[in-house]
């Protein structure tokens, strides 16, 4: 009987630390888990990502294709019981900042995933270095966990995609001009110098374009940063050459501008300034003639008055005075 209650006693501490105390888990602080039972993922009902606003960026064709069910997340927390039937899978939901050249199937693609090549419209085969920032989509985790294989290589292959879409048909964007200035970055016409003029505005496109990456893949791309666009190094002193013309012939137009600009404003001063002039001798004349038909609407004997006065004073400024005598 002993050794039959041994093997009982023995059999009961194995079942419960194997099924029941090993059936403790927790979640950690940047961790999102599922449970699968029999390898199925606990659902929310019948919802999909279709019922999320994580798919609101994706158009009607695109639903159709990625349209996953939503699994019940498990929060950061614990400890949490599971049976020896069900599976906890965990993931890490912290962001990661990784080389936008990287490939996650072949570490030595793109230099060693430093530099990314890229096609422009004038065909110069360019280099591309910067960073991109992403990280797991909590509300999406049924297709990073079990909808794509490789949920990274997929992600970094739909952010390359977009970005050669966008360097191969990047179209600076063309600023008012006025009337009869001549248009030198249209003749130029350098989509590399484009390029890294606007920068910034590529990075907002390039964030802007992978919003869906959330309801295609199940992970965030937070923010894009290209810091480097380099020419082909046969072509280097060419367009530095060209850069060298186009700013002298920027800088001899705003010279131009400026002296121009500088002539009118000094006409427009010289105009003014003889306007007051005739201004102010015109004036006196237009006060004289209203002084002369106010006296005259006094009566002749007034005007008379006005000239004999006027005469005396005259007069009495001269050094000379001729008198004309009749003979």
């Amino acid at each position: 009987m002993s050794i039959i209650a041994g093997c009982v006693c023995g059999f009961i501490t194995w079942f419960l630390v194997r099924y029941l105390i090993a059936g403790l888990y927790t979640v950690d602080q940047n961790e999102r888990a599922v449970k699968t039972s029999f390898g199925r993922a606990e659902r929310i009902g019948d919802l999909s990502t279709l019922d999320d606003p994580v798919s609101a960026m994706l158009n009607d064709d695109q639903k159709s294709r990625y349209d996953y069910p939503q699994v019940r997340v498990i929060m950061p927390g614990g400890p949490y019981f599971k049976w020896p039937w069900e599976r906890i899978i965990k993931v890490s939901v912290a962001t990661s900042t990784v080389n936008m050249a990287w490939d996650p199937e072949d570490g030595s693609a793109n230099a060693n995933g430093s530099m990314l090549e890229a096609v422009t419209k004038d065909q110069l085969n360019t280099g591309l270095t910067g960073q991109i920032r992403f990280r797991v989509s909590e509300r999406n985790l049924y297709a990073f966990m079990f909808g794509i294989k490789n949920p990274y290589a997929h992600v970094m292959g739909y952010f390359v995609s977009v970005l050669r879409e966008r360097i191969a048909n990047f179209e600076a964007p063309r600023l008012a001009q006025e009337e009869g200035a001549p248009d030198v970055a249209a003749t130029i016409g350098i989509s590399i110098n484009d390029l890294r003029k606007n920068l910034r505005d590529l990075n907002e496109h390039m964030d802007s374009e992978c919003q869906s990456s959330a309801a295609r893949y199940g992970m965030v791309l937070d923010a894009t940063l290209i810091t480097g666009i380099d020419p082909p190094p046969e072509v280097e002193s060419a367009l530095a050459a060209i850069n060298t013309a186009y700013n002298e012939v920027s800088s001899d137009i705003s010279l131009a501008q400026a002296s121009a600009d500088q002539k009118i404003v000094q006409s427009k001063r010289a105009v003014e300034i003889e306007t007051l002039k005739a201004q102010a001798e015109v004036e006196p004349l237009v006060r004289l003639a209203s002084q002369l038909k106010d006296l005259k609407s006094r009566g002749a004997d007034a005007l008379r008055a006005y000239g004999r006065n006027v005469r005396l004073a005259l007069l009495e400024k001269a050094q000379q005075v001729f008198v004309e005598a009749k003979k």
